[in-house]
């Protein structure tokens, strides 16, 4: 009897193992790429203009790595912009103007100006991180307003001689220097934070951000890591100010103002934050609504700006990237 009530054991089913994102290039990031090496050829025009879409690109990518990834919020990331632009800038005033080691010099000045502040920032909530960003990124402001001997000022620091890249290539007015050197060292850097976010640091970046509290438990150290990822975002702002100082070959006070980073702000609701390309895509509307329109009605483009941005956040959700995730679920359940 008790062979016949014997119940069969049933077979176990191996759990999933969760696995890191394998980092493949999909064919429409090779496509992606592909339309800036296309529009050197197609758009000679506007090659001054593309390049600095990619430059304000990279800059919304720095700031995309401590919103969209690890969740802190800043109003001041100009700081580090125009920290990395005057210290390019400087040092091209004053007889260095190799591009490379001007790059890696911002780079340097601004994070470790992103270190020391970071004490400051990861410590406390979304309100006061947003006023410790923006009192960071006012103080600096004004200090540069106030060495005006140093920085020139309301005038702008003139005077700058970047030399040849590589010691070969001049940046000529056409803008075809600039417009290649923008999208390697862009591509280049986008590889490495691509890689970044994929990592095991980078899934504990979103883990801070969706349950921070609960990260110590499996042993991580929360403040550490915002502490890394802001020095890290730091420093890429800083490359991207250097980059726009080289190109232009002219720093101003605008690039430590406050209209930048909320203008960065804006770019990155536009384009989708957490997703690396919505920072590239947010500064490509933006710069290109912002041309056009301001050409249609210079005195009012301000307007249509806002209120293309009330669209996205009323009608796409997530920005333009979140907008066209939406739409391409709605077709596939269509299809199903």
């Amino acid at each position: 009897m008790s062979a016949m009530h014997e119940v069969p054991a049933i077979p176990r089913v191996a759990a999933p193992v969760p696995r890191l994102a394998n980092g493949r290039w999909r064919a429409l990031e090779i496509a992606f790429w592909l339309l800036p090496v296309g529009a050197y050829f197609a758009f000679t025009g506007y090659l001054v203009l593309i390049s600095q879409i990619m430059i304000v690109g990279l800059f919304a990518l720095s700031l995309d790595l401590i919103l969209g990834y690890a969740g802190i919020v800043s109003l001041g990331h100009a700081a580090f912009f125009g920290l990395g632009a005057y210290t390019a800038g400087l040092l091209a005033v004053h007889g260095w103007g190799e591009p490379l080691s001007g790059l890696l010099a911002a780079a340097l000045v601004a994070g470790v100006f992103g270190y020391v502040t970071s004490f400051l920032v990861v410590r406390g909530q979304d309100l006061t991180r947003l006023m410790v960003t923006m009192g960071i990124g006012l103080m600096l402001f004004e200090a540069a307003n106030k060495a005006a001997f140093i920085t020139g000022g309301v005038d702008g620091l003139s005077g700058m001689v970047v030399g040849k890249l590589f010691g070969v290539f001049e940046f000529d007015l056409a803008g075809k220097t600039a417009y290649i050197y923008s999208f390697v060292v862009l591509f280049l850097l986008f590889v490495l934070i691509r890689r970044l976010v994929h990592s095991p640091f980078g899934l504990s970046l979103i883990g801070i951000r969706e349950g921070g509290q609960r990260m110590p438990a499996i042993g991580v150290d929360v403040n550490r890591r915002l502490g890394a990822i802001f020095t890290i975002s730091a420093a890429v702002a800083g490359v991207a100010g250097a980059l726009l100082a080289q190109t232009t070959q002219f720093v101003g006070l605008d690039m430590l103002g406050f209209s930048r980073s909320a203008e960065l702000m804006i770019i990155l609701v536009l384009g989708g934050t957490g997703r690396l390309y919505g920072a590239l895509i947010g500064a490509a509307v933006f710069m290109l609504a912002q041309d056009y329109i301001a050409g249609l009605n210079p005195a009012y483009w301000q307007f249509y700006i806002g209120l293309l941005l009330v669209l996205i956040v009323l009608f796409a959700r997530g920005g333009v990237l979140g907008g066209l995730e939406r739409l391409q679920k709605l077709f596939a359940k269509e299809k199903a």
